[in-house]
């Protein structure tokens, strides 16, 4: 019986992980972390990059646990979550192709102005949510914990062992990212790290616009075939 339920734990964290993972990729995220955090000092990102690993894991644990519960009760559907979510992402993503270069004396008065209390109020709201854990990612977690359901208790409790160990996992992967991205964006210079940025910022936007387009085309669908 204990390896029934060793089998499923690590059956359980594989999928997790594996399923998860490519989602969230938080080495993609790092560059999109620097830039909403321009000015911030090493020891203000430090503590941001803890709080949004210990905000992404809260809540892609909630998601996967009681997600499918929580928007069954409201009567919200998964591609209205995709299209609300996705339609954010494309704002916060445009924001970052939009904005300006800063020179020495802004990068100072950011400096100045990017406080550890300006830091907490954006610990969740833009940088966990959607930056580090979008509407894609919750609609995963949501999709994967359904799977992870079991008649019998003990391979239930197995699973979600399995699957909390993985998120648990990938929070610390996301916080080696945010917290050294600095230093791994070192090598490209200040002009390869800007290239770098705004790469990525059109990467987010057009993930955006595909989240809104998959939640579009679904309830389409959902309203046609009920016609």
């Amino acid at each position: 019986m204990s390896f029934e339920l060793s089998l499923a734990f690590g059956k359980s964290f594989l999928f997790v992980f594996a399923a998860l993972l490519p989602i969230l990729n938080p080495a993609a995220t790092a560059p999109i972390f620097l830039g909403l955090t321009e000015g911030a000092s090493e020891r203000t990102r430090a503590m941001l990059a803890r709080k949004i690993a210990r905000n992404m894991f809260a809540l892609m644990v909630g998601s996967m646990l009681v997600g499918s519960h929580v928007l069954a009760f409201f009567g919200i559907s998964l591609p209205i979550v995709r299209v609300g979510g996705g339609l954010i992402l494309a704002a916060t993503a445009w924001r970052l192709l939009t904005a300006t270069q800063s020179t020495a004396d802004s990068r100072t008065e950011l400096a100045d102005a990017f406080t550890p209390e300006m830091a907490r109020r954006q610990a969740f709201y833009p940088l966990t949510f959607p930056i580090s854990c979008g509407p894609g990612s919750i609609a995963a977690a949501i999709t994967v914990g359904v799977s992870l359901s079991n008649d019998r208790v003990g391979l239930a409790l197995a699973n979600i062992g399995g699957g909390v160990l993985a998120l648990l996992v990938i929070g610390l992967l996301l916080y080696l990212a945010f917290r050294y991205a600095e230093h791994l964006l070192r090598p490209l210079g200040e002009a390869g790290a800007i290239i770098f940025l705004r790469l990525s910022a059109f990467i987010l936007l057009c993930l955006g616009v595909q989240i809104v387009w998959d939640g579009v085309s679904e309830l389409v669908r959902g309203l046609m075939s009920s016609l």
